[in-house]
C-alpha cells in the first residue's frame, strides 16, 4: 500500500483478513478495516486489469463470446468499475513496470522483513540451543532406540557412561586423546568408537579427572535421516542445551538454509500433497516435514503451549521459530510468478520490461503495458487448485494431524 499510494495508485481498501468486515473506518480514501476470517490480508487498488486495447479508460465492452473470454472481460469489467473521470493517473496498469514490481513486492517484502526480525530476535537476543559437551543427565541401562523405561530391567545392561562413573556437570574435555571443542564434535567420535573402551578427560567441579568407557553397540536415530535408525557406537549420556546467542552472520545463515528448504518445499508441494491425500483419507502417518495448513500451525501452537516438558523460554522461542518460518514461507509462496499472487503480477511488470528494452533497441514504437488480463485462464485454473489443497490441508489438520510430540 505504501509504495501505491506513493506512485500515485487510488487504494480503497485496506483489510486485515478476508469475508465480511467486522470493523472499519476510512481516512482519505482509503477503507481501513478487520475481516472476520482471520487468514491474511490485502489492499484493493483501482485499474489492476487493463481495458483491451482500444478502449478509452474505465470502458467496458460486451461480453464477447467464448467462455474463457467471457470470464476475462467481466473480470476487465469488475476491475475498471471503480475507475472514475480524473482516475487515468492513478491505475494500477498504466504506471512504469518498475513501479508495478515494486508495488507488487510490497507484499512478500514485507513477509521476509518480518522473517528476519523474527529470526534475528530469535538467534541474537534469545539465542539457539546449543548442545554441549557437557553432562545433563547419565541413563543408567541401555536401551533400543525409541524405547523409553521409568526403571531399568534386571537383565538391563548399564551404559558405558554409568559404568565410567559420569555425573551431571562433567564436561568431557577429550575423548580418547581427540580434545573436545563442541558437542557435535562428540558425538561423531562416540558413534565411530562402536566396540573398544576409551580413555574420557573429564573437568569436574573444577577438577581435572580421567575415566575409562567401554563404548558398546546400540541402534540409535541416524544423523542424517531421522526417520532411519543406524548401529553406532553408544555413550548412554544427555548433553545440556543452554540457549547460546549469536550474530548477523547466523540470522543470515538461517535465512539462507530455510530458503533453500522452503524453495525445495514449494518445488515438492505436488508430490507432497499425494501423501497429504493418502493421511487424510487412510491411517498413512503424516510427514512431519510435510506441508500443514492454518489449523496445522495453530494446533502445533497450542500443543507448544501446553507441553509441560518445555520452559517459558523454550516455548517463547519455539513460538517466535515459527512466525519466522511461517512468514518466509507466505513470501516465498506469494512470488511464484502466477496469478492471483502477487509473483505474477510482478511477472507481467518484468515481461513489459523487457517488451519496451527490446522495442527501443529495435526502434520500434513502445508496445505499452502487458494485458495480464490474459492470464486470467491460469489465474481461475490456479486459484481453483489454492482452495482445493487449503481444504485438503485442513481436513488432514483435523482428522490426522502432525504432532510434534509424536
Amino acid at each position: 500500500m505504501s509504495f501505491a499510494k506513493l506512485f500515485g495508485v487510488r487504494v480503497p481498501q485496506f483489510m486485515v483478513g478476508f469475508g465480511p468486515t467486522m470493523w472499519s473506518f476510512r481516512r482519505g480514501e482509503t477503507e481501513y478495516g478487520v475481516k472476520w476470517i482471520p487468514l491474511g490480508g490485502y489492499i484493493r487498488m483501482i485499474g489492476m486489469l487493463p481495458p483491451r486495447r482500444g478502449d478509452a479508460p474505465g470502458q467496458v465492452r460486451q461480453v464477447s463470446t467464448g467462455p474463457w473470454q467471457g470470464l476475462i472481460e467481466n473480470a476487465r469489467g469488475a476491475a475498471l468499475e471503480e475507475v472514475r473521470p480524473g482516475d487515468e493517473d492513478r491505475v494500477f496498469y498504466s504506471k512504469k513496470w518498475w513501479q508495478k514490481l515494486l508495488i507488487m513486492f510490497g507484499g512478500p517484502a514485507m513477509n521476509l522483513v518480518l522473517a528476519v526480525l523474527f529470526f534475528s530476535i530469535l538467534l541474537m537476543g534469545i539465542g539457539r540451543q546449543t548442545p554441549q559437551p557437557v553432562v545433563q543427565s547419565v541413563s543408567k541401562c541401555v536401551v533400543s532406540a525409541g524405547q523409553t523405561v521409568t526403571e531399568c530391567p534386571p537383565s538391563a545392561p548399564l551404559t558405558p557412561a554409568a559404568q565410567a562413573g559420569l555425573r551431571a556437570g562433567d564436561r568431557i574435555t577429550a575423548f580418547d586423546g581427540h580434545k573436545i571443542t563442541s558437542y557435535g564434535q562428540l558425538q561423531r567420535l562416540i558413534r565411530d568408537s562402536a566396540g573398544r573402551t576409551v580413555t574420557l578427560d573429564i573437568r569436574r567441579d573444577g577438577h581435572d579427572i580421567r575415566a575409562t568407557a567401554p563404548i558398546i553397540r546400540n541402534k540409535m536415530v541416524d544423523l542424517d535421516n531421522v526417520d532411519k535408525t543406524v548401529e553406532v557406537g553408544f555413550l548412554g549420556i544427555t548433553p545440556t542445551e543452554p540457549f547460546v546467542r549469536t550474530g548477523p552472520g547466523a540470522v543470515a545463515s538461517t535465512m539462507g538454509d530455510m530458503t533453500g528448504r522452503t524453495v525445495q518445499a514449494l518445488v515438492n508441494m505436488p508430490q507432497k500433497m499425494v501423501g497429504i491425500w493418502k493421511a487424510a483419507f487412510s491411517d498413512e502417518k503424516r510427514d512431519p516435514n510435510g506441508p500443514v495448513g492454518v489449523v496445522g500451525v495453530s494446533r502445533m501452537g497450542g500443543e507448544v503451549a501446553a507441553s509441560k516438558n518445555l520452559t517459558t523460554l523454550q516455548k517463547v522461542s519455539a513460538f517466535i521459530g515459527l512466525l519466522g518460518s511461517l512468514n518466509l514461507a507466505v513470501g516465498l509462496f506469494n512470488l511464484i510468478p502466477l496469478l492471483p499472487l502477487d509473483g505474477g503480477h510482478m511477472a507481467g511488470a518484468l515481461l513489459e520490461a523487457l517488451k519496451k528494452g527490446f522495442a527501443r533497441l529495435t526502434r520500434r514504437p513502445d508496445p505499452g503495458y502487458v494485458d495480464v488480463a490474459k492470464a486470467l485462464p491460469v489465474t481461475y485454473v490456479m486459484a481453483a487448485v489454492l482452495i482445493v489443497m487449503g481444504g485438503l490441508l485442513i481436513y488432514a489438520d483435523l482428522v490426522n494431524p502432525i504432532k510434534l510430540s509424536g
